[in-house]
């Protein structure tokens, strides 16, 4: 195998490392959501619950000590939650969009991957094309068949290398995608539970600050 990748040129090698770096994006980033995946379950109702009992410091405690997302969003919350309503809104969303970018962390870069490596591919077959013709000009009026498509071959090896590359790490970068506005969506759907319980009034107006 490597025998047969060598024959594809130099261009050959950043596109194994492009390969290699997309999967360990995507692996680092599916056990990181994996692990997200039970965390922060119903910790939006636990906390009303908890709130309309005036247990807000345990509320608190509970979601600093969840290690989630969703966790550290509707903390932020409780600590405003006496303030305005406009207040708690733009604190929540700056808080959400934070969640939300700490979880996209690389997944750009493996959408940069998946372009960058078709690209190499198509540039190592320019440079083999090249080299194949300037054989060519070499030889003369005496073209040899088997060497002109041994050359040629060579060259396309790095577009079929680039593609092959490409084309599941797109697929890995959608796919990671959805589950990161999944999880959006459940921010979402947390903070709103807890807006809904406060301006309904269920949960009251504690003068205990909140450490």
């Amino acid at each position: 195998m490597l025998e047969f990748l060598s024959k594809g040129g130099v261009l050959v090698i950043p596109i194994l490392l492009c390969s290699v770096l997309s999967l360990a994006i995507f692996v680092e980033r599916l056990i990181r959501f994996t692990r997200l995946r039970s965390r922060g379950a119903g910790l939006a109702e636990k906390t009303v619950a908890m709130m309309k009992s005036g247990q807000d410091q345990e509320a608190y405690e509970m979601l600093i000590q969840s290690n989630s997302p969703m966790g550290r969003v509707l903390a932020q919350a409780i600590e405003v939650k006496d303030q305005d309503r406009e207040t708690l809104e733009t604190v929540i969303a700056h808080s959400t969009d934070e969640e939300v970018r700490s979880l996209s962390s690389y997944v750009q870069a493996l959408a940069t991957m998946g372009n960058i490596a078709p690209l190499l591919g198509l540039l190592g077959t320019v440079l083999g094309m090249i080299k194949a013709f300037m054989v060519i000009q070499q030889m003369g009026g005496k073209v040899n068949a088997a060497v002109l498509a041994g050359g040629i071959w060579e060259a396309m090896l790095t577009t079929a290398l680039g593609l092959a590359v490409a084309l599941p790490t797109m697929v890995a970068h959608s796919y990671l995608i959805s589950r990161i506005d999944k999880y959006e969506a459940r921010l979402q759907a947390g903070a709103v539970v807890f807006i809904k319980a406060l301006s309904r009034g269920s949960i009251t107006s504690n003068d205990g600050r909140i450490h």
